[in-house]
């Protein structure tokens, strides 16, 4: 099987995108690196969540330790975006170009993200910041939209049937402003 470094934001959304990639004949390595996520218990009940879906489906994953620096500095000035705005744009550069330097360091040839199977998420956004980042690096993007053919609704049946913790907001201390609001 070819191997294929996939960013994950959390368990939930790697749960259709592992399956899915398996069925075209990649071996999903999982990548979770989200400097984004505020509070902190916040980024560890994604990381444990991670861990413990890794376990059960039998795949790689690593992992970086929260640097919510590398975001503040990513988008500084942008904190008043609304969410799909230009800083998550910046977000995304951020997070997946940080995951092409991992595939190049694992020498694994392709990379894509699970952020596309959220409805919530601008997909040609996601999908430009993986093109630029693909052409920046050799390493090429793979521009799945997970939330096709049902893949949002089956990626929350496959959360349900493992009983997985699941968020209210995308991340980072701004999504939060906007879900309270």
């Amino acid at each position: 099987m070819k191997k294929v470094l996939l960013h994950a934001c959390c368990a939930v959304c790697a749960a259709y995108p592992i399956r899915f990639l398996r069925s075209e004949g990649y071996e999903p390595v999982v990548y979770f690196y989200n400097p984004n996520i505020y509070p902190e218990i916040e980024y560890k009940r994604r990381l444990d969540e991670l861990v413990a879906y890794s376990k059960k489906e039998d795949f790689e994953l690593y992992f970086e330790e929260l640097k919510t620096e590398d975001f503040e500095k990513n988008t500084k000035g942008y904190e008043k975006e609304p969410e799909k705005g230009k800083r998550c744009e910046k977000c995304f550069y951020l997070r997946l170009g940080k995951t092409a330097q991992k595939a190049k360091e694992l020498s694994i040839d392709r990379f894509t993200t699970t952020l596309t199977v959220s409805p919530h998420k601008v997909t040609r956004q996601i999908f430009e910041a993986g093109n630029t980042i693909s052409k920046e690096t050799g390493i090429e993007f793979l521009p799945y939209d997970f939330k096709k053919k049902d893949g949002f609704k089956i990626t929350q049946q496959i959360a349900k049937e493992n009983n997985m913790y699941k968020q209210t907001y995308c991340g980072c201390k701004y999504s939060i402003r906007e879900v309270k609001q």
